[in-house]
């Protein structure tokens, strides 16, 4: 290389990122970005491509947010090349593409098909598939996802409104997805340690197996893992892999040690949780609020949501009224299958949901222009719906409440305090997660 070269090169670098993220929901980015500042970045997560200059200079890693799990394939696929376009344009080193550690998806997509456009636009040959989060209870086993001890379609994800996950083998799974091969990193080569995994993904490339399910079942494994793929140009998976990730660029030299990455301002501002997940976890910690807080909570409907506006300008008078209090108040839809297929057979499922949506996006911006200042949203879709009407573009990642969700700020037109706000995907956090999370911002 000549001097000039290297010069060149050097300018490229300066201010740019280590590792860009494209994750394929708003939850999804933020618990990706909550274990990147665990493991030691410093971390913004946008949401959607970036319109206009971000100033990077004290940012490790970025993660676009897009809705780009459930939509059609064409507009995830464009949404995600827009994206990587971006993040190259940055001097990201590695890219990941980040999706649930359910691997959430139908047999169209959206994983395989993502996958396989940015491959082609890398120009790679091959990349890994490591959605397990073992701290969240995520494995994978002889390339079966595990949620707990529950078989990933034995585990309450087979009744997913819109992805319902009925087949735990992930090979099987990706290769109704694509038409290129996927292999299986077995635990039995795992064991060996990173070069023997570096070596079987290799003769797998060999092969022409493009993609590859990595068996994970603890940390030890996240941490092989990311030594043998760290000079992949694209890495796939939950955020379990995005933890073990920076101890791997620091050993390269691209990361240097960072002095508390996750720190925040002080949190300002009445306290509110707005739920549209109906998960099992979520329900659960639905039930602990409301039994702690018994008169904080409201649940909204949304059979009567689409008669009129009436429960909506209720919700409001409701939390108006409690949020004076300074106590924390709940506005739910989360309810039980019975309860959701109900509404789904009568009003449809795109349209149970986006009922749902928006009347929880309506009550945020409401209330936060009112003085909320300390918000939580538990729900992938809802926090997407929340999110783009409250009309955020950067989040800063904070310190973590649970596994997968940490406190973020986000700045708001017209307030002088940035906006305190946690996004929860809907199987994440302890059953006390909505009255804890408060504390924790405490």
């Amino acid at each position: 290389m000549s001097t000039e070269q290297s010069i060149a090169l050097e300018k490229t670098a300066l201010g740019s990122i280590v590792l860009g993220a494209i994750a394929d929901d708003f939850t999804g980015a933020t618990d990706l970005a909550n274990n990147l500042v665990r493991g030691g970045m410093r971390c913004l997560q946008v949401i959607g491509v970036p319109q206009e200059t971000i100033d990077l200079q004290d940012v490790d890693a970025v993660v676009i947010a897009l809705k780009s799990r459930s939509c059609p394939v064409d507009e995830a696929i464009t949404d995600s090349l827009t994206a990587l376009e971006w993040l190259r344009g940055q001097g990201a080193r590695q890219l990941f593409f980040k999706y649930c550690s359910t691997f959430d998806s139908t047999d169209k997509g959206n994983i395989g098909p993502v996958a396989d456009a940015l491959l082609d636009r890398l120009d790679a040959s091959q990349t890994v598939m490591v959605p397990a989060f073992p701290v969240n209870g995520r494995t994978v086993y002889q390339g079966h996802l595990f949620v707990g001890d529950r078989l990933l379609n034995d585990s309450g994800m087979q009744y997913h409104p819109l992805s319902p996950m009925q087949d735990a083998d992930l090979v099987r799974v990706l290769s109704r997805q694509t038409t290129h091969p996927v292999g299986l990193l077995s635990h039995s080569v795992l064991s060996q340690g990173a070069s023997a995994a570096f070596d079987h993904l290799s003769a797998l490339a060999e092969q022409g197996t493009r993609h590859v399910i990595c068996d994970t079942l603890d940390e030890q494994d996240l941490d092989i893992l990311a030594e043998a793929t760290v000079l992949m140009p694209l890495v796939t998976g939950g955020s379990g892999l995005g933890q073990a990730l920076p101890a791997q660029y620091r050993a390269q030299g691209w990361l240097k040690p960072i002095t508390e990455p996750g720190r925040l301002n002080p949190a300002s501002g009445s306290m509110l949780v707005l739920s549209g997940s109906c998960s099992t976890a979520t329900l659960a910690q639905v039930a602990d609020f409301l039994a702690r807080h018994p008169n904080s909570g409201f649940a909204l409907d949304p059979l009567s949501l689409a008669e009129s506006d009436r429960q909506l300008e209720q919700a409001l008078v409701f939390a108006r009224q409690r949020l004076s209090e300074q106590t924390p108040v709940l506005i739910y839809a989360s309810a039980d299958q019975e309860k959701v297929s109900a509404a789904q057979q009568a009003l449809g499922v795109a349209r149970a949901g986006a009922l749902v949506e928006e009347a929880l996006s309506q009550l945020a911006v409401t209330l936060v222009n009112e003085g909320v200042g300390q918000l939580l949203v538990a729900g992938g879709e809802t926090s997407g719906a929340v999110v783009s009407a409250l009309g955020i573009s950067t989040l800063r990642i904070g310190e973590q409440i649970d596994p997968g969700v940490p406190w973020t700020q986000a700045p708001l037109e017209g307030r002088e305090a940035p906006l305190s706000l946690a996004l929860k995907s809907g199987n994440f956090g302890g059953v006390d997660f909505f009255t804890r999370a408060f504390e924790v911002l405490a």
